[in-house]
C-alpha cells in the first residue's frame, strides 16, 4: 500500500489446523509433535477457521489454551455448531447459540468472524433467517462480534438475501466453488472469502496466475472496493476499508497451507 493509503488488514489462512497430510514435511517440519501444530500454523499463516466447533462443543479451557499459543494480530475464525444451524425450527436455538458465544468469547481479541453454514432446507427462508440474525448477539463485554453467512440453498440466495445481510451488517461467504452460490456482494465492514479450488497437480494449490488475481481482489476489498471481476447481485454497498479475511478450505486440502503462504508471499507486510 501506498503512504496514507487507507485498507483494512488482510488475513490468510486455512481449515483447521489438524490434518495427517500436513505432517512429515508437507507443511509440518518432520518430528514436530502433533501438540505443537497450532503453534507453527499460526507463525506462518495469520488465520485459522476453527471447523472443530461446527461438530462439538469445545470447553473454554480449551479456548483459553488456543488463544494462548497463538502470537498477537493472529486471528480465529469460527464455524458455529451443526446442531444450531441444521436445527428445524431457528426460532428455538437462542439458548444453544448463548452457549456457544459464552464459551467461545474466551478467545478473546484472537476471535474473528463466526461462520453460520446453512445447507438450506424447508425451514430455512428469508423471514426465519431475518430472525435469527437479528436475534444473534452483536458484542459480548467490551467484545464486538462479526457474523459471516455462508448459505448453501440458491434459492435464498437473491437481492432480498443482500439487503438482509446489509441491514444486519453481516458479512457473505464469498467463493469459488462451482457447487454453492457464488457472489461477492459487500455487506459489511469486512469480506470473508472460503476458496475451495486447490488442485493436487499444483504445488501451491492454485496456479500464479489465480494467486495473482486472489492478491488483487483482496487489496480492493480491503481498501473499500469490489473486484469488477466477481459476481454481485446488488451491487450498492458504501466504500469504506474493510478487514479481509481468505482461507483455503477443502479440495486438494493437503495443498491448502502452501496456497495460504503463497498469497501471504503476494501481499507483503499488508
Amino acid at each position: 500500500m501506498s503512504a496514507g493509503e487507507q485498507s483494512g488488514t488482510i488475513r490468510v489462512g486455512i481449515g483447521g489446523w489438524t490434518y495427517a497430510p500436513w505432517r512429515d514435511g508437507a507443511f509440518y517440519p518432520k518430528g514436530l509433535v502433533q501438540r505443537r501444530e497450532l503453534e507453527y500454523a499460526s507463525r506462518h499463516l495469520n488465520a485459522i477457521e476453527i471447523n472443530g466447533t461446527y461438530y462439538r462443543s469445545q470447553s473454554r479451557a480449551t479456548y483459553a489454551r488456543w488463544r494462548d499459543e497463538v502470537p498477537d494480530g493472529f486471528v480465529f475464525s469460527a464455524k458455529a455448531p451443526m446442531r444450531i444451524v441444521k436445527a428445524r425450527d431457528l426460532s428455538k436455538v437462542g439458548g444453544q447459540v448463548e452457549g456457544f458465544i459464552e464459551g467461545i468469547v474466551e478467545l478473546g481479541d484472537r476471535l474473528g468472524p463466526i461462520l453460520w453454514q446453512f445447507e438450506g432446507g424447508p425451514g430455512l427462508r428469508h423471514d426465519t433467517l431475518e430472525a435469527f440474525v437479528a436475534a444473534l448477539p452483536k458484542t459480548v463485554g467490551d467484545h464486538r462480534l462479526r457474523h459471516v453467512l455462508d448459505i448453501r440453498d440458491p434459492e435464498i440466495v437473491d437481492v432480498a438475501f443482500v439487503e438482509l445481510a446489509r441491514r444486519h451488517g453481516m458479512a457473505i461467504v464469498c467463493t469459488d466453488s462451482p457447487e454453492h452460490p457464488n457472489l461477492a456482494d459487500v455487506t459489511a465492514d469486512f469480506v470473508y472469502a472460503r476458496l475451495m479450488r486447490s488442485r493436487d497437480a499444483v504445488d501451491t494449490g492454485y496456479p500464479d496466475d489465480e494467486l495473482d488475481a486472489w492478491a488483487g481482489r483482496a487489496r480492493t476489498w480491503a481498501r473499500g472496493g469490489t473486484p469488477a471481476d466477481l459476481p454481485v447481485l446488488a451491487s450498492n454497498a458504501p466504500k469504506q476499508q474493510r478487514d479481509v479475511f481468505i482461507f483455503f478450505i477443502s479440495a486438494a486440502k493437503h495443498r491448502n497451507p502452501a496456497a495460504a503462504m503463497a498469497l501471504l508471499a503476494r501481499l507483503g507486510a499488508e
